[in-house]
């Protein structure tokens, strides 16, 4: 028999908002030592503001994914329109990270760096949390750089799972299609007694649904 309400939930065991989590525990370190400066001489406006989007968009990135694993059991369309927000959310957060070491003229490092491999190896470390990176939050230019290392990874994730989801609404459909799928099987359980009541009175039921008399 179908089910009606699919599996889900569970989203603390999804490795993309595991990673998201940590990019926002981190993203709110960054944003209290390199970008809020409140309690500095030089304290402007578009320091907060920027420290007020990027924590906005770290946080987009894991609520997100958590409130579509909530929402999947009755519709996967909705779970991918949220995944999707996620991602898009993350994308806008790695652009931040970029435009703040091009406007502090700090290196960015390339994917084939040393120090880039080292930070996407700790993603395999068993329990991790955001305090398994907290050497890399010592200065500005690591903590930046060590964040876009951890966002194109928490990408490739939503990324490899919105595909999964597309393949299951293709293969499995959506709430409505379930329903359907149920009401169906329950008129062909329901079938066979339902003929053998027309038979006492002389009578079938043709495959259009039509009543006739059983000559």
């Amino acid at each position: 028999m179908t089910s009606l309400i699919a599996p889900h939930g569970g989203y603390k065991n999804l490795k993309s908002f595991q990673m998201s989590e940590i990019v926002f525990d981190l993203t709110f370190e960054f944003c209290r030592c390199y970008v809020d400066t409140t309690n500095s001489s030089n304290t402007s406006y578009h320091h907060n503001r920027q420290a007020d989007q990027m924590l906005q968009a770290a946080r987009s990135g894991k609520q997100n994914i958590s409130e579509g694993s909530q929402t999947s059991g009755t519709s996967k369309q909705s779970e991918m329109r949220l995944v999707d927000v996620a991602r898009a959310s993350l994308e806008e957060l790695l652009t931040d990270y970029k435009d703040f070491l091009r406007l502090n003229n700090l290196p960015q490092w390339s994917k084939d760096d040393a120090r880039s491999i080292a930070v996407r190896k700790l993603a395999y470390l068993p329990n991790r949390t955001y305090t398994t990176y907290m050497s890399y939050m010592s200065n500005p230019q690591s903590a930046a750089n060590c964040l876009l290392c951890l966002i194109n990874q928490a990408n490739y994730l939503l990324d490899q799972q919105l595909r999964a989801l597309g393949k299951d609404l293709v293969d499995k459909g959506d709430f409505k299609d379930r329903y359907k799928q149920i009401r169906k099987e329950k008129m062909l359980d329901q079938g066979p007694s339902h003929d053998e009541f027309l038979k006492q009175f002389g009578l079938k039921r043709l495959e259009n649904g039509q009543v006739v008399k059983d000559e």
